[in-house]
């Protein structure tokens, strides 16, 4: 008998033919993502839940009565309760590596976005506001020789150190809670602490997953030791950062500008002050977003799943929950 299977998002036909393949599917019906306590209510006797973003903690949990694995599509997992996941002894995945190079890319188009002004003069043109003899007033930043701090050197950070240092041949240091030796080698990176990262940088990228530790990491402390020449650019999580102490930042030009994919809400309300900046590069949310890495995250979501339930070893279980 196959194994019952609730799947909480809308998923490319060839993943979804896959997951029939394995196991009785059911699949999320209404608009939008489905909140936590709707698929609490959904969920009924699903033994294996595929998900995005939806919060699983105790409500679903205790509902999900015959629940053995919880498979998040998506490289970060911090929608997991881990702590109850642990007391179920239930598996919960995620779906890393395969977004590693396009989240690079993204983070260094949002960099040369930010650093060029390319939003800002690409409006500029569309509305009719080039006029000949315009000079200063096109002007960007350098971004080719230029120092790079990196702020968590996970697969990511690594990725897109290989591009600034190799390909623009910036100066790129990073900060990370230890030391990448091999990393540091390859690229020519050099570890420093936060406070000579954030003081040095003429562009400070943050890449570190979201926990109670990182986050609101980059506050008011931290935008002030910043250069004022400085470009911020966040591909992580929106709550890394403190928005109230960037936007504070960039209204009173401690930092010069802002590339964010990001927010502490999302999605981002039409009226946020983000919104109103020139110099900031506002985007929604794509870091992973493209159809081929898409495809690749959802393919790796499933499989994880059906070895879940069929007593594979799942390929990617989230790191916490892994057995020492």
């Amino acid at each position: 008998m196959k194994p019952q299977i609730y799947i909480a998002r809308d998923l490319p036909d060839p993943v979804a033919a896959y997951l029939e393949e394995h196991g009785e599917c059911r699949y999320w019906q209404g608009p939008g993502d489905i909140s936590e306590d709707r698929l609490a209510e959904e969920i009924g006797d699903a033994e294996g839940l595929l998900v995005t973003g939806t919060p699983i903690g105790q409500a679903v949990l205790r509902a999900g009565t015959n629940l053995r694995v919880v498979s998040n599509l998506s490289a970060g997992y911090n929608n997991l309760d881990l702590q109850a996941l642990q007391e179920r002894k239930l598996i919960a995945t995620h779906t890393p590596y395969v977004l590693d190079e396009t989240v690079a890319d993204l983070a260094m188009a949002l960099l040369l976005a930010a650093a060029r002004r390319v939003t800002a003069l690409d409006r500029l043109v569309k509305e009719g506001g080039w006029v000949k003899g315009m000079d200063a007033e096109l002007y960007g930043l350098d971004v080719h020789h230029k120092r790079l701090g990196i702020i968590g050197m996970g697969r990511i950070g690594e990725a897109i150190a290989r591009r600034a240092a190799l390909g623009f041949e910036m100066d790129v240091v990073y900060y990370n809670r230890r030391r990448k030796p091999e990393a540091e080698e390859r690229f020519g990176l050099r570890y420093c602490s936060m406070d000579e990262l954030l003081d040095t940088s003429d562009f400070v990228l943050l890449m570190t997953p979201l926990t109670p530790e990182t986050k609101h990491l980059m506050g008011k402390a931290q935008f002030a030791r910043m250069k004022s020449s400085a470009i911020f650019v966040n591909v992580s999580r929106g709550e890394n950062v403190d928005e109230e102490a960037l936007i504070h930042a960039l209204q009173q030009g401690q930092i010069a500008g802002a590339g964010l994919d990001v927010y502490e809400r999302e999605p981002i309300s039409a009226d946020h002050p983000l919104l109103q900046m020139d110099n900031v590069v506002t985007l929604p949310h794509i870091g992973s977003a493209t159809a081929e890495t898409r495809l690749n995250m959802a393919f790796a979501a499933a499989r994880n799943l059906v070895h879940a339930l069929t007593g594979q070893t799942p390929v990617q279980i989230v790191p916490k929950l892994q057995q020492p």
